[in-house]
């Protein structure tokens, strides 16, 4: 283990002993059918975004037109197209249950349509044949924000219902290729928050808002309607491909098809009526926006009465298709925020302006990156608060906490910070599955650093530290997959009381 010293292993054995007390609950209190895990996505790791077939994305576009804060590409990222191998050996060594990872649509099918890459045919199944090999846990996400550049140039992307029958042939290749060996399939990642930076603020690609409401300077858009658009085409083309794996692929493969969706919990900045209600609109837009015609057939009252005529409107046939077109949710969480009333004063408006709140940073903070702002304070209680609302909400669906996790711009092994975070957040999904709500599974962002989606590389998240500045991208372990580690492989005792040299070492791979 270069450069860790038997000082080092002194000292953390010393600190894991400390913070077996201070948790107060091991792998055994949840139960055994209960999954961690940790992911990664396709464009935010993979890199080799012009080898072996693949074809750009929108986000090839987008950072390469440098829209990013720092200037950067997913070009190399963490080289997951080429370290892949070493990177399960990694998974396997530290001890995860399951395994989160997305598709790429331009390595699988660079068309869009058609046909299929032979080389990324290849790609995913070793990492699939090498996980299901460990008896690792596979879910796979369909897309996580990268969608390839000639669908966007060709129709408009998620603006367009011609998306619907393409993106449905795609999954239906991955389900054809993949699912004897995948159960656990998520359609899109976090469309919500999604939408509201890809066509209401341009944030995210395909970077499309207007005036006054674009952070970037986009040259097209609307954002008054398109973030509505977007979100309305992603549930009809997700619920057509839950009815393709119900007809055609259920039956053999017995899988599970669910959405993902980004929340954070709202509270009220005063008990005043007005931000008690601001509070319950904030939880509409955010939760019922996608779960509410999920679970019941159309958009929440509240919705249709704000945003009036600019939110799409849902047919009988399409509202009986989108109901119930769901095994599981599954949730990003990182962070909470205080809210209060505002008063509609402007006659243009956008998704937040339609909220008519102000969001409070108070004890938490604004959203500022991919996950969490970095160097916020937790609330671990907030995500216990959103899986009960849930529960209570939406008839105790089963649910997935898909991320969640630290980003710092800290780039030390030693990140205490992140165990600490970790554990208050593992420990608050424990308590709500203590009280009823049906959670199956709990997985940390991310597995190692990445190219995250709004901050680049200037925040990290990773139980892996990944040296940017290398062109090997070499990997080192923190402190907190180390914890990690031990708390999974103590199942049964106390996890962390026996740190000793064997249950923390985890290799460094160049």
């Amino acid at each position: 283990m270069g450069g860790v010293t038997a000082f080092f292993y002194i000292l953390l054995s010393l600190w894991v002993q400390d913070a077996a007390a201070i948790i107060g609950f091991t792998r055994s209190d949840f139960a055994q059918d209960f999954v961690f895990g940790a992911g990664t996505s396709a464009y935010q790791y993979e890199g080799a975004v012009a080898e072996d077939g693949r074809s750009p994305s929108f986000w090839d576009t987008f950072t390469h037109a440098g829209k990013m804060p720092d200037k950067s590409t997913g070009d190399i990222a963490a080289d997951g197209y080429h370290k892949y191998k070493e990177d399960l050996k990694l998974i396997s060594e530290t001890g995860l249950e399951a395994y989160r990872f997305s598709i790429s649509w331009s390595r699988l099918i660079p068309n869009g349509r058609g046909a299929v890459n032979p080389k990324g045919l290849e790609y995913y199944n070793n990492i699939i044949d090498e996980l299901v090999k460990h008896g690792i846990q596979i879910h796979i996400t369909l897309h996580h924000v990268d969608l390839p550049q000639i669908l966007e140039d060709e129709y408009g992307g998620w603006l367009s219902s011609r998306i619907i029958e393409d993106f449905t042939a795609y999954a239906d290749v991955c389900f054809r290729e993949f699912g004897d060996r995948v159960k656990y399939w998520t359609t899109v990642n976090e469309p919500n928050i999604g939408a509201i930076a890809a066509y209401g603020s341009g944030q995210l690609p395909p970077g499309r808002c207007s005036d006054p409401f674009g952070i970037t300077k986009c040259t097209a858009g609307n954002s008054s309607t398109e973030p509505y658009i977007a979100v309305h085409t992603t549930l009809l083309a997700h619920a057509s491909v839950v009815k393709l794996y119900r007809e055609k692929y259920k039956a053999e493969q017995k899988g599970v098809v669910g959405i993902n969706i980004y929340s954070f919990w709202s509270y009220p900045l005063t008990n005043s009526s007005v931000d008690l209600k601001a509070t319950q609109r904030a939880k509409d837009f955010i939760f019922g926006w996608m779960l509410e015609p999920l679970v019941f057939g159309d958009y929440p009252e509240v919705m249709k009465n704000i945003v009036g005529s600019r939110l799409p409107s849902f047919t009988k046939v399409q509202s009986v298709l989108i109901k119930d077109s769901f095994d599981f949710f599954g949730i990003n969480h990182y962070y909470s925020l205080y809210v209060n009333d505002r008063p509609i004063e402007i006659d243009v408006r956008d998704f937040n302006a339609d909220m008519s709140i102000y969001y409070r940073a108070s004890r938490t903070g604004p959203p500022a990156g991919q996950g969490a702002p970095t160097n916020v304070p937790s609330d671990p209680k907030g995500l216990q608060l959103v899986l009960e609302y849930l529960k209570e909400a939406y008839g105790n669906p089963p649910l997935y906490v898909h991320e969640n996790g630290l980003g710092s711009a800290n780039d030390d092994l030693d990140d205490t910070d992140r165990v600490d975070y970790l554990s208050s957040y593992m420990g608050s999904t424990l308590d709500a599955i203590r009280n009823g709500v049906n959670v199956r599974g709990y997985f940390t962002w991310a597995f190692m650093d990445l190219f995250e989606l709004l901050a680049g590389y200037q925040s990290k998240y990773g139980l892996y530290r990944v040296d940017f500045d290398d062109v090997r991208r070499p990997r080192q372990p923190r402190l907190s997959a180390r914890w990690y580690s031990v708390f999974l492989k103590k199942n049964g005792s106390s996890p962390l009381v026996s740190g000793t040299q064997e249950d923390l070492t985890l290799n460094t791979v160049s």
